[in-house]
């Protein structure tokens, strides 16, 4: 038997013998926690191949009293020799590193951050799918937001990375992408939370960067923020009420610095209809690259100890509740499968639809509508590219009032105003000369007629509303 099936055996035992009460949290109560930077490649494996244990078997305990534990995975899942060898710092783990993070208890790993392209795109695709076939969404930007539902609770997911991969993948903030994933989770989720790799390595401080990238977040949507890369614990603080966890350090890694030995995990609880967070710490001593529990953060606790938010609600429409259907390692995860809920039973569910915003609009029509634009084909253009569609929800399910045709020109985003126009940022190309690579851009404005759009004067209110997404 190899050393690495050995280990999952031993870790799959271990879980078993776990109080069944404890991985039962009630359907009122959420518990998340997240760690900072996972590393299973280098002299990591390495232990792991020796000692013949898992790294997370002092964690059981925890791990099985929480609804959702997840990580920031720090590499790829594939085979070490395809890394280039101009990639000096290449953190590669072998496939069966799923399973073993999936009997640890891991539900979520964020697989957005600067090696995560170590293996390039293939290296990608083998992380999600492998991550799948294990039970643990891999979750990146690409894929974001992904939703996971305990009890009334929905929870939506998002990961991203400012800090550049080898492969060159990064994203930025503000953006129009990031702006529509944020509105996406906002409409859908009651609870928003960012995973992050941001700041600068090794300096426990957050960057004047970090602050403001924070505000904007939160101010487009996020709940809770969980940042990660400079493999030291920064110290987490309230921003507009929301938890921001600049750096949670390092979890499970093998560098030599002392300060990197130490970590933090978020510690997040839905109670009493409030989200309430503190920090564990953990500790790696000199000798090992395995954490151990250290207690409570008293730190991270009293700073986070008056910061409370309440959950957003749940669409509704008509009496019928929307809900995304939750993530499952059985189900693909492009795409958004609506559910509509009444009287607590679900009624109908959509077809899986490729929907890259959403917005419920109670102004624009004689009755609510929802606005979604989405990723579609056209023989207009003959390029993928985003198309408004707009739905009524009756208790059968959606129903089309428009079915993605284009407005005037390519679209890039589009959003309702107070006074129920129709905001479209536009590519500066047409449908007849088109140029997706332009950099040009113009607003215009539309009204619903009942049956489509009709192009108006641009209000002034148009402008700030779409520009904020690139402030």
């Amino acid at each position: 038997m190899s050393g690495k099936a050995a280990l999952l055996i031993v870790a799959a035992a271990a879980f078993q013998c776990a109080p069944a009460a404890s991985a039962q949290p009630s359907p009122d109560d959420f518990r998340l926690l997240f760690t900072g930077d996972i590393m299973m490649s280098r002299l990591v494996h390495a232990e792991m191949d020796q000692r013949r244990t898992s790294p997370w078997a002092g964690f059981q305990d925890l791990f099985a009293g929480a609804s959702l534990v997840g990580g920031n995975f720090e590499g790829a899942l594939g085979d070490p020799a395809n890394c280039r060898a101009e990639n000096k710092l290449c953190f590669v783990a072998p496939d069966d590193s799923a399973e073993l993070l999936r009997h640890a208890g891991f539900r979520l790993l964020t697989a957005e951050n600067n090696h995560s392209g170590d293996l390039g795109p293939a290296g990608r695709s083998e992380t999600r799918a492998v991550s799948q076939s294990s039970g643990l969404l891999a979750l990146d930007f690409d894929t974001s937001p992904q939703f996971f539902r305990f009890g009334q609770l929905t929870v939506a997911v998002i990961a991203l990375t400012t800090i550049r991969a080898a492969d060159g993948r990064v994203q930025q903030i503000p953006s129009v992408e990031l702006a529509q994933k944020l509105r996406l989770a906002r409409q859908l989720a009651n609870l928003v939370v960012v995973s992050i790799h941001w700041g600068n390595e090794l300096q426990d401080w957050p960057t004047d960067a970090q602050q403001q990238q924070a505000r904007w977040l939160v101010e487009h949507g996020a709940d809770l923020i969980l940042g990660h890369h400079p493999h030291v614990v920064q110290a987490p603080a309230c921003i507009e009420g929301r938890p921001v966890f600049f750096s949670l350090g390092n979890h499970l890694f093998d560098q030599k610095y002392p300060e990197t030995h130490d970590g933090l995990i978020a510690d997040c609880r839905i109670h009493a209809g409030h989200l309430l967070c503190g920090g564990l710490s953990t500790h790696t001593g000199e000798t090992t690259a395995f954490p151990t529990l250290a207690g409570r953060n008293a730190a991270a606790d009293a700073a986070l100890a008056g910061c409370s938010t309440q959950p957003g609600p749940s669409a509704q429409i008509n009496g019928v509740t929307i809900r995304p259907e939750p993530w499952s390692p059985n189900q693909p995860v492009d795409g958004i499968i609506l559910d509509g809920y009444q009287a607590g039973e679900r009624v109908w569910q959509s077809r899986r639809q490729a929907v890259v915003s959403l917005q419920l609009i109670t102004s624009m029509a004689a009755e609510p509508l929802l606005l979604s634009l989405e990723s579609h084909p056209s023989s207009i253009d003959d390029e993928v590219g985003l198309r408004p569609y707009v739905y009524a929800v009756g208790p059968h399910g959606l129903i089309a009032r428009w079915r993605g045709s284009a407005l005037a020109w390519p679209l890039i985003d589009a959003v309702e105003s107070n006074d129920g126009v129709l905001c479209a940022l536009h590519r500066g190309d047409s449908f007849l000369l088109a140029d997706p690579a332009t950099k040009t851009t113009h607003i215009a404005a539309y009204r619903w007629n009942g049956f489509g759009f009709t192009g108006i004067p641009t209000p002034s209110e148009c402008e700030p509303i779409l520009r904020q997404s690139l402030r």
